[in-house]
């Protein structure tokens, strides 16, 4: 189904792993349409709950965009990749279900943007991220001067990205642009055991947060009013009324996403 991504579900957990290892992941086109395609069926598959995306092997999550796809581009055909790269991305923000980066080495980049649109990012300790893009003349193109400005401020950002500095994990943990730093070995299963958290909420209520917490950086929406009505819309679930009953019963409840 997919040529370069590797792809698994287990416990309605769905792993994406980016696999092109001897590219250190880099985003090509393929990538770009595989990811697309994946959104899709995450979307549509009622047995995925939540979704992790890595990379493969121990060196790279993503180390960019495959610049050999840059050398033909003129201005308007850039300016197109960069919109279908920052549509996809939006696609993976405003997702219903909570998708996580594990980032397990260099997300430089397009590698860096992609981990950025994620929900939130568990890093290894062999993780580095930057915006190198003005080495090569560029800024980044896929949201990352504004997801960048949003997670860490607008001071470092604008460091970060004038100065093609990279961060390590536990800088990024400092700024809060990761939430954890784990040893390589336990990334996966350390991310996973968030996310069987997440899991066992109501998934209705889970997508009203994402969504509501996006509105915080769309000025075409009131987040307050989003708020509300979300708030609203929960009391006509089967989900709410499950888990009032089983707070009151002092017993977990059994969310079905209704």
């Amino acid at each position: 189904m997919y040529t370069t991504l590797l792809t698994s579900l287990e416990n309605g957990i769905f792993t994406i792993t980016i696999n092109r290892p001897n590219k250190l992941n880099a985003l090509n086109k393929d990538v770009f349409t595989d990811l697309n395609t994946a959104l899709d069926e995450i979307e549509s598959n009622e047995e995925i709950k939540s979704v992790i995306i890595t990379g493969a092997g121990d060196k790279a999550f993503v180390a960019g965009a495959d610049i050999s796809e840059f050398d033909t581009l003129n201005k308007e055909q850039a300016k197109a990749l960069a919109k279908r790269g920052q549509d996809i991305f939006a696609r993976i923000e405003n997702a219903s279900k909570p998708i996580v980066a594990a980032v397990n080495g260099f997300a430089l980049g397009g590698g860096c943007e992609l981990a950025m649109s994620c929900h939130f990012r568990v890093a290894s300790e062999k993780a580095k991220f930057g915006q190198p893009e003005v080495n090569l003349g560029l800024i980044p193109g896929y949201g990352g001067t504004q997801r960048l400005v949003q997670l860490i401020g607008k001071g470092k950002a604008l460091e970060l990205l004038m100065t093609a500095h990279m961060i390590d994990a536990n800088e990024a943990k400092e700024l809060g642009l990761v939430n954890y730093v784990t040893t390589s070995e336990t990334l996966l299963d350390h991310t996973r055991k968030i996310l069987d958290i997440i899991n066992t909420k109501a998934p209705l209520a889970v997508a009203g947060c994402i969504k509501a917490a996006n509105a915080v950086f769309d000025e075409s929406i009131d987040g307050y009013h989003l708020e509300i009505e979300t708030f609203g819309n929960c009391f006509d679930t089967e989900d709410m009324k499950e888990g009032v009953a089983a707070f009151m019963e002092k017993r977990k409840a059994a969310f079905k996403g209704k």
